[in-house]
């Protein structure tokens, strides 16, 4: 047997599917070489290990995996030991524009303060975070919080993140409660995915207002829909974020009586002295973002 092959086999079962299985393998592979690779491996068995839609290991996948298991998931542990050990890496899960705006600032710090000083990042919202987290995959986790954390999973607010609309600088509309009071709001809405809570709690504070405003864009992220609102397709959904810029060319409107949202850092089971020393470092920051609002 192929050990690279066993190894992608590991992730594709560990994960629950090859499309998830890329996500979490700590190299470049596309899906499409996953799956191409693990069927070498079933080839070379003469047997399916995994069903697809919906996926499933078989009973032969099971007992090889059962049986690689140990091995794989030890060898994180194994390198950070003949390395020295964990005492200084730190493995952190953020989604992007929080690993983009903050965590340089803070993982330069960090370097400062720890010898030996190595991290690692991984991309997530709050529910990715949280199975990174119980799995023992990653060691904090930031995030804007959309619901209770799990059960096992601690949680500590950091920031409130105030919702605001995104206007053109050059736009009329002075304040929200100018388009709240239109019979109907004609201008086009550009928000992030339906899921995300930001979204949820604008259309529920709308409903419960009697105010009817579906999105025309849905983008991926604050950023890019301040990129859209600055070339005049529509007003965008965002949050206050201290220390971001959205951008030029877009003016803030605050949301008066919209509910804000919890930033919050997220982990599980004990804090070692590095993750402590991030905690102290993280704090320091959010108190200085707050100070500057």
């Amino acid at each position: 047997m192929n050990v690279h092959h066993l190894e992608l086999f590991y992730y594709v079962a560990r994960h629950g599917g090859i499309s998830a299985a890329a996500r979490h393998i700590p190299y470049g592979i596309q899906q499409p070489a996953i799956s191409a690779q693990v069927m070498q491996l079933e080839d070379s068995l003469g047997v399916t290990l995994f069903q697809r839609r919906p996926f499933s290991l078989t009973a032969e996948g099971k007992q090889l995996y059962n049986h690689i298991s140990d091995f794989f998931s030890g060898l994180n542990e194994l390198e950070l030991r003949l390395r020295g050990g964990a005492e200084t890496r730190l493995r952190l899960a953020a989604p992007e524009i929080v690993q983009r705006e903050y965590l340089p600032q803070l993982l330069a710090q960090m370097r400062k303060r720890i010898k030996g000083f190595h991290f690692t990042l991984t991309h997530g919202r709050q529910p990715e975070i949280e199975r990174l987290l119980a799995a023992g995959e990653a060691d904090l986790g930031l995030a804007i919080s959309t619901d209770k954390p799990s059960h096992g999973i601690h949680s500590r607010e950091l920031l409130r993140l105030y919702p605001v609309l995104l206007v053109p600088e050059k736009s009329r509309i002075a304040q929200a409660e100018d388009l709240f009071k239109m019979d109907r709001i004609d201008l086009p809405l550009i928000t992030q995915e339906p899921g995300e809570v930001l979204v949820r709690q604008f259309n529920a504070e709308l409903q419960k207002r009697g105010i009817t405003w579906p999105a025309t864009l849905e983008l991926s992220g604050i950023d890019i829909i301040s990129r859209y609102v600055a070339q005049g397709f529509g007003i965008g959904l965002a949050v206050n974020a201290p220390g971001i810029t959205l951008g030029k060319g877009v003016r803030e409107l605050p949301l008066h009586g919209f509910k804000p949202l919890s930033f919050s850092l997220l982990w599980a089971g004990r804090l070692s002295a590095v993750h402590e020393t991030f905690v102290e470092e993280l704090q320091a920051l959010a108190g200085k973002l707050c100070a500057g609002r």
